[in-house]
């Protein structure tokens, strides 16, 4: 046997003692885990464990799986080093093509993965013994572990803070713009499953969900399934989806399903997106809400004004100082929560007001007011944050009027969805190289470049900002401070009310009072 088809033993064998370490493999199932991959390649020339434990990646799991910090402060376990390992000696020896690396990735990851149902068990013994968080901590490092959550590519996403609010560049996914296909779920040909979020994706080969685990929810006495989302845009961001394929909506029983969710888990937050196009999420068609272990800048912002109504008096309603559009209920009432969220959503939603270019239908009668909402549990009880969408469009703005306006595209032209309409922007990764254009002929003092002259607006408000100042850390602050202002500004698009004494009018309408 060659040197090379060694290392490819070797590069198994590693990832069977990563299983065992950090995948619940069963040692009683090492051989036969083992063999199902030397299926996949008709390998039938193993010398033994001990013939390959002097290779590369064996007996340092350790070093080769330590992952970088995640954001709340703990190491990550991650197998990225050996997969690398694996795929480059396999590639090496004949066994697959290199573009093929990431499928047959997820392919032994899957196979390493404990079933679902062994899962959800232990997902159960430690709920029962050390509570809803720590075994929704445990669940995700399983994900980060087992590849499918791919945190050491989440970490190199740029992040930081600006204009109180969080930006980041997703180097991951490209740019999502087809509202068609949000409407469609993202279905693909062939039917099965029906949608990328359906529950039949669950090891599913033909979109490599193979390392794919979900655990199953009860939220007002039906049947969801919690996923974590492989790129998620914060730390443990999932999504909680309906077991049925149902178009997402928003009523009454959101909101019982938001509190049911966070009382079983109360440090997460849970939230839905307006049902809409244009203003909602990128898979209409299949109800679900996206949350995590991350408070978002929203859910911190302080309050402008506070009000009550006379028939819930343990519950008040603030108005928020938000760029956007929302007010947020208050109570440790869970009742109260629900009457008083679903007045301000039956209202919302039937509201015009002609004076500020606010229609709840268009000339069809389709409905074109949402609200979206997004729970969280304080010390104060629960909060349910009410933000205000609307996706009418005009002749000026056919992308939407309460959408980002076109001067901003250069930086975000992407639907403003839940995520970022709470303060985490999602920025495109072509802005990394983008930007360094930009950045480079700022220190240079050259014009703007022509292969990036979209971005004049911006080039502009960063020359006035620098005033001749070439120091490239600077630039590059003035840089990040300018994407702030952007998404500050883009979140003013999408406010219905561009005055909070406008919400207040309409608070007032209502019956509240301020407080």
């Amino acid at each position: 046997m060659n040197d090379r088809l060694t290392t490819v033993y070797a590069s198994i064998d590693a990832l069977i003692d990563y299983a065992l370490a950090h995948l619940d493999l069963d040692p009683r199932n090492a051989d036969w885990a083992r063999n199902r991959i030397f299926a996949l390649f008709d390998l039938d020339s193993y010398p033994s464990a001990e013939a390959t434990s002097c290779r590369p990646c064996r007996g340092e799991e350790d070093r080769c799986a330590q992952g970088p910090e995640g954001s709340v402060g703990r190491a990550r376990i991650v197998p990225d080093a050996l997969l690398s390992a694996f795929r480059a000696a396999a590639v090496d020896c004949g066994l697959f093509e290199a573009q093929e690396g990431p499928m047959y990735a997820d392919i032994v990851m899957g196979l390493l993965s404990a079933n679902p149902a062994d899962l959800d068990d232990r997902f159960l013994l430690i709920e029962h013994r050390d509570g809803g968080m720590a075994a929704m901590q445990w669940f995700y490092d399983y994900c980060v572990a087992n590849n499918y959550v791919k945190r050491a590519q989440l970490d190199r996403n740029p992040r930081f803070d600006s204009h109180g609010l969080t930006v980041t560049i997703n180097l991951a996914k490209p740019e999502f713009k087809n509202m068609k296909k949000a409407a469609a779920g993202n279905a693909v040909s062939g039917g099965y499953p029906k949608c990328t979020i359906c529950h039949e994706n669950e090891g599913f080969a033909g979109r490599d969900k193979r390392t794919l685990r979900t655990l199953p929810v009860t939220l007002g006495g039906e049947s969801w399934f919690w996923q974590f989302s492989p790129y998620g845009y914060f730390d443990q961001h999932g999504i909680c989806v309906n077991t049925d394929h149902t178009p997402m909506h928003v009523d009454r029983d959101t909101f019982g399903h938001l509190l049911d969710f966070v009382d079983r888990f109360p440090g997460y937050f849970l939230g839905c997106n307006a049902a809409l196009p244009r203003i909602g999420g990128s898979v209409l068609a299949h109800d679900h809400y996206q949350g995590g272990g991350e408070l978002l800048p929203m859910h911190k912002a302080t309050t402008w004004s506070v009000f009550t109504l006379a028939d819930y008096p343990d519950a008040v309603v603030e108005i928020l100082d938000w760029p956007g559009t929302a007010v947020r209920v208050v109570s440790k009432n869970r009742q109260s929560i629900i009457d008083v969220s679903d007045i301000i959503r039956e209202a919302w939603v039937g509201y015009d007001d002609a004076a500020n270019g606010i229609a709840s239908h268009d000339a069809d009668g389709n409905r074109q007011s949402a609200l979206s909402p997004s729970a969280i549990i304080t010390e104060r009880g629960y909060e349910m944050s009410l933000i205000f969408r609307n996706n009418a469009i005009s002749d000026e703005y056919p992308e939407g009027i309460f959408h980002a306006h076109p001067e901003y595209w250069p930086v975000k032209q992407e639907p403003i969805g839940l995520i970022e309409a709470q303060g985490l922007f999602i920025l495109p990764g072509r802005l990394v190289d983008q930007l360094g254009i930009v950045e480079e002929a700022l220190a240079e003092g050259r014009d703007l470049p022509d292969e990036v002259s979209e971005f004049s607006l911006e080039w502009g408000e960063l020359a006035e900002t620098l005033a001749g100042n070439r120091d490239r850390e600077a630039i590059h602050q003035a840089i990040h401070d300018e994407l702030g202002s952007v998404c500050y500004r883009i979140l003013g698009n999408t406010a219905v009310f561009k005055q909070k004494a406008t919400t207040q009018t309409f608070l007032g309408s209502l019956g509240f009072a301020a407080r």
